[in-house]
C-alpha cells in the first residue's frame, strides 16, 4: 500500500465501527425512503432541492449505503470520494433540516 492509502486508512479507522456503519445505513435508507414516499413533502421539509442539495443528497445516499454495508474501496480515490465523514455530515444535516426546520 502507498503512504497515502495508509494515511486514509488511519483516518477512517476511528469511524470504522459497527455503530457508525449502522447509523450511516439507517440514515441513508431512511432519507431515500422518505424521498420516494412523498417527494414534494420531503423537499419542502428540507428547504427544497437545488443544483447543490440534489447531487449532494444522491451522493450522500450512495456513500452512506456503501459505508453502511461494510464495503471498503481498494483504490485511494474511491476511498476519499466515498468517505463516511462527508456522507454522515450531509445525512445528519438533512436529518436536522427534516426534523427541526
Amino acid at each position: 500500500m502507498s503512504k497515502l492509502a495508509v494515511q486514509i486508512a488511519n483516518l477512517h479507522r476511528p469511524i470504522d465501527k459497527a455503530l457508525f456503519r449502522a447509523l450511516s445505513f439507517i440514515l441513508a435508507i431512511g432519507h431515500a425512503g422518505l424521498l420516494m414516499w412523498e417527494p414534494t413533502l420531503y423537499s419542502n421539509a428540507i428547504g427544497g432541492f437545488n443544483s447543490i442539495i440534489g447531487p449532494l443528497f444522491l451522493w450522500a445516499i450512495c456513500s452512506g449505503v456503501i459505508f453502511g454495508v461494510g464495503f471498503t474501496p481498494m483504490f485511494v480515490v474511491w476511498r476519499v470520494l466515498f468517505s463516511p465523514y462527508i456522507s454522515l455530515t450531509i445525512l445528519l444535516y438533512l436529518t436536522v433540516a427534516y426534523l427541526f426546520v
